[in-house]
């Protein structure tokens, strides 16, 4: 970690100038910014615990311990936040459809971590460019937007029947929040929203009473409440996160275990977060002018140590947050001391277990509104892959192995190997896209039409740079 030093008289930034990542503001300055970058990774770091299954109150502990983390395997030359991932969403989906526990998600997603490590030590030794050999353009938007779409139906069955009135408030006010917000209010719109919906289904529970409809505790349509703060008042202000007593409905701190079927389900979140890390390096690198191809190692490196260590002790998967280069866009400091103060704050946050019932206790039909959004944001990011690195879907050797495999995952297809073994959706999909779409890139006919050695199916009188088909920014949530 780098001895920051002092930027001018570290109260002002002149004009045209920047606030490195070795250099900081003063102290005062620093933690306030450290603050801000808190609020802005907030609203995705803990809606999406509670949508895995996972105790919020504890992700946002992680996290900020985890940030700190990855600032010393960067050598604090990156900066950057790690939030919840939402790339093993759809998978952990799965694993709770067949009855997976918090304890084999977390097991699952800790396998997956250590893969992200491992590739991470490759690329160290090897270079970035291998990653874009083996998932160009093509198949990792393929993948991203996989896992988004294979989301639909649990925003259908599970969140939407809560409360659907509340679920298409909320979805409205997100979508208008997002578009009309501008700057610091505009990357927060997704906690703003949150509240929104939190104060809205607290207000009819007093104005109109219970509602009917399906409760997923009961698992079958009740009478009760919207908002129930019974684990709220008796949550302490102050402490660790629970322990988890699944028998009793408290999800928390745990140990892992491990299902090779589950294991498989989430394997494909290890390619979106490949994506996610290179694009954040090159977008960081970008704005920074300092060259950053030689620390994509360390930086999957960093990322999946820490996913490894966070889901250790029953805690979410991280990846770094694109939020937060929106802050540091905006105010001009890409210090690295800011990331280590933003770290400290989300890790005293993380001990108040009052705190984290709250947000446990966020509504099913705010929760509805919310994630019809995010899931999809998350399909049409593997879009954006696409356009940004014109990817042309005239060349069959794109075509043909990308729609297979995408139908497969939304549509949840299953392959049974024997009555213990399966594969399906997103798994099975992902390596479809994979496997088909390298075997045609073999047998393809090797003319102008199909020569390409970048993954966007287009001809190229010269060969392409390793990192030319990178794209800016991937499978980020928000």
């Amino acid at each position: 970690m780098p001895i920051w030093t002092l930027h001018g008289d570290g109260k002002t930034i002149a004009p045209g100038e920047v606030v490195t990542p070795s250099e900081r503001l003063s102290w005062g300055r620093t933690i306030g910014l450290g603050g801000q970058h808190v609020v802005s990774m907030f609203g995705a770091t803990f809606v999406f615990p509670i949508i895995m299954g996972l105790n919020p109150q504890l992700a946002v502990m992680m996290s900020g311990f985890c940030t700190l983390f990855f600032l010393l395997v960067v050598k604090g030359r990156i900066p950057s936040y790690l939030g919840t991932s939402a790339a093993f969403v759809g998978g952990i989906a799965a694993i709770r459809a067949q009855g997976g526990t918090s304890a084999q998600v977390t097991g699952a997603i800790l396998v997956s971590g250590l893969v992200l490590a491992g590739i991470g030590v490759l690329i160290h030794f090897l270079g970035g460019g291998v990653v874009f050999k083996i998932l160009p353009p093509v198949v990792t938007g393929a993948v991203v937007m996989l896992i988004g779409f294979n989301l639909a139906p649990v925003v259908a069955g599970t969140y939407w029947p809560q409360d659907q009135w509340v679920a298409l408030t909320v979805m409205v006010v997100l979508v208008v929040a997002s578009v009309a917000l501008r700057g610091f209010l505009g990357r927060v719109a997704i906690f703003l929203t949150l509240l929104f919906g939190y104060v809205l289904s607290w207000v009819l529970d007093l104005t109109t009473g219970m509602i009917t409809s399906y409760d997923p505790v009961a698992g079958a349509v009740t009478e009760h409440f919207r908002v129930n703060w019974d684990g709220v008042s008796s949550a302490s202000w102050i402490g660790l996160p629970p322990f988890s007593d699944e028998a009793n409905g408290i999800v928390g701190i745990h140990a892992p275990s491990f299902s090779l079927t589950f294991i498989v389900l989430v394997l494909p979140g290890v390619i979106a977060l490949i994506a996610e890390n290179a694009g954040h390096v090159k977008a960081v690198a970008e704005i920074t002018k300092t060259d950053l191809d030689p620390m994509m190692g360390r930086a999957l490196i960093g990322d999946g140590l820490a996913t490894t260590i966070a889901t250790s002790v029953g805690g979410s998967p991280t990846t770094t947050y694109a939020e937060n280069i929106g802050v540091m866009a905006a105010t001009k400091v890409y210090s690295t001391a800011a990331y280590a103060a933003a770290g400290v704050i989300a890790m005293l946050l993380g001990f108040s277990p009052k705190f984290g019932a709250v947000i446990s206790a966020t509504p099913g039909g705010v929760l509805g509104g919310i994630t019809v959004v995010l899931y999809g944001i998350i399909g049409l990011l593997g879009a954006k892959i696409w356009k940004e690195n014109g990817v042309d879907f005239g060349n069959p050797l794109n075509l043909m192995p990308i729609a297979a495999g995408l139908i497969i995952a939304i549509g949840d297809v299953e392959l049974t190997f024997s009555d213990s073994f399966s594969l399906s959706g997103i798994a099975l999909g992902t390596i479809v896209v994979i496997g088909m779409y390298h075997l045609c890139r073999v047998i393809a006919p090797k003319d102008a039409d199909n020569a390409d050695d970048s993954g966007t199916g287009r001809h190229h009188p010269k060969p392409t740079t390793d990192d030319g088909t990178v794209p800016d920014r991937v499978g980020q949530l928000t």
